[in-house]
């Protein structure tokens, strides 16, 4: 049968089926790169890593210059914890082709994956001098910029990428998100072309929201919640939202943990750094509250890690989201704690120092603070909260790739809320003292007295550098990079209320969930 064939079995997640079609056709065509790639992509997926990568690897001595199989094999060693050999694989490519832009881009992204933007500079300056037509490239330096907090070079960067294509909506959104200075007229003019003339639906959700935050900064209200609409209604057809999973996990857990006791796990005791995981809604301020506590010389900030998800699906194996709930409250004592060692030998690729103490800063890992309770007994929780109606709407103003499994309208939203705080509420009831509940407006009024009883609920001694956190330089690559750069303030605390006309449904969902 056809590679066709075997593409088509991919593409349904027939993987045994693809493989053997492929290794088939390659019995005839041994030097088929494509074929080759192919075939590690279904051998992956099989579990089978060794093969993947000889496939790979000789696709790579029939065609030297193919840029999929050095970043499928780069990715695939990177998943086997083998980075090192991942990036050497690149270096030989970068020699070998001096004038080549891909393997440096592939480099970068590896870098930049494994939280070593500062690296990727470099690459990136030797991308753009090679390609300066390329408004990806330009795009992509922009991300490091910003992350490393270098805020007008990473402006420079965005603009001249909008300027060689004015419908790259995520160099928009970049620029938007550095919030260096209000968008002009001409600007707002090239965003309505972009809008108009791009192809991609996740170029024009992102260009829609620059606008909603370009007209609000205008003040035309009314006109940037349109655009927030608009960019939302094209992020749900790109990546739908099933309202129903949260409520579904959530009896799970209740079914699973409501009535099994936790006070064992005190027993047992983690010898290694020591996790702290801040969970909460997005955009409800737990880039701030990391970056205070990374500010601490005992505590290294490392942002958003997926070790835990990937723990958890890893328990829960094939099945649908939320199977780990049953697994891992069938597992022993043993086990629980391997997979707690599991995540520490995880993490541990990110560490760059030896502090004790290292956060966590995956807001959804409210949705795993059970397995959290279950398999590291020394790990500490910071449940961030904020103004609900203040948090959702923020998160109705944010892009999200199409990877995060977030609501795209202002009703989806609260119920997002509502089911998050559910969830806390019942891991704290199960597990009392062990969630420290921090809440965001009263960290802004009295921001030496929330730090010092954060820092006393770690066990920690208090540093005043975390009052002057704004000043410790690290990488940071949320949204909320630029205003954690700076002082303590109350800019945008009541945003929500310029579009408050608009947003009574929201209103009356969250009534009674605090600060409505």
């Amino acid at each position: 049968m056809s590679v066709g064939g075997a593409i088509r079995a991919l593409r349904q997640q027939r993987f045994a089926e693809a493989e053997a079609l492929l290794a088939a056709h390659l019995q005839t065509h041994p030097d088929d790169a494509e074929a080759l790639r192919l075939f590690a992509a279904a051998a992956a997926e099989e579990g089978a890593a060794g093969r993947a990568e000889q496939s790979l690897r000789r696709a790579i001595r029939v065609a030297p210059r193919f840029a999929l199989a050095h970043a499928d094999l780069a990715s695939l060693l990177c998943r086997e914890n083998r980075t090192e050999e991942a990036l050497s694989l690149l270096d030989e490519a970068i020699a070998a082709d001096p004038a080549a832009v891909w393997p440096l881009s592939l480099k970068a992204g590896i870098l930049t994956m494994e939280r070593r933007v500062g690296e990727t500079l470099s690459l990136h300056e030797q991308a753009v001098s090679r390609a300066p037509g390329q408004h990806i490239l330009w795009m992509n330096y922009g991300h490091a910029l910003q992350a490393v907090g270098q805020i007008e070079k990473a402006a420079m960067a965005y603009r001249r990428s909008v300027g060689l294509d004015a419908t790259n909506g995520a160099a928009w959104w970049g620029l938007a998100n550095l919030r260096v200075g209000r968008f002009t007229a001409a600007d707002i003019a090239l965003l309505d072309q972009g809008a108009l003339r791009a192809s991609n639906p996740s170029d024009q959700s992102q260009i829609h929201f620059t606008l909603g935050r370009a007209l609000a900064e205008e003040r035309a209200f009314e006109r940037s919640f349109r655009h927030y609409q608009r960019a939302n209604a094209l992020r749900a057809a790109i990546a739908p939202y099933d309202g129903s999973a949260l409520p579904r996990l959530l009896e799970r857990l209740r079914a699973s943990f409501g009535t099994r006791p936790f006070n064992w796990r005190r027993e047992q005791s983690c010898d290694r750094a020591t996790p702290i995981f801040i969970v909460g809604m997005p955009r409800s301020g737990s880039t701030l509250v990391e970056q205070i506590l990374a500010s601490h010389p005992m505590v290294e900030g490392i942002g958003e890690l997926f070790e835990l998800g990937r723990i958890a699906e890893d328990v829960g194996g094939r099945d649908e989201a939320g199977a780990w709930v049953e697994r891992a409250a069938a597992l022993g004592p043993d086990m629980l704690a391997g997979l707690g060692r599991r995540y520490l030998e995880l993490t541990g690729r990110y560490r760059r120092s030896a502090r004790p103490f290292f956060t966590d800063k995956m807001p959804a890992n409210w949705q795993l603070a059970s397995l959290i309770a279950l398999i590291l007994p020394d790990a500490r929780i910071i449940d961030v909260r904020r103004h609900p109606v203040a948090c959702c709407f923020s998160n109705f103003t944010t892009y999200f790739n199409r990877a995060a499994r977030v609501p795209t309208d202002l009703r989806g939203w609260g119920a997002y809320y509502r089911d998050y705080v559910r969830a806390m509420d019942m891991v704290e009831s199960w597990v009392p003292g062990l969630v420290y509940r921090l809440q965001y407006e009263r960290l802004i009024d009295d921001p030496e007295g929330e730090v010092r009883r954060l820092i006393d609920y770690l066990g920690l001694p208090f540093d005043p550098a975390c009052l002057r956190f704004h000043e410790t330089v690290r990488t940071i690559d949320t949204p909320s990079a630029q205003q954690v750069r700076r002082p303590l303030n109350r800019d945008g605390l009541d945003r929500w209320r310029h579009y408050e006309p608009w947003l009574g449904p929201l209103i009356s969902d969250l009534d009674g969930h605090g600060g409505v």
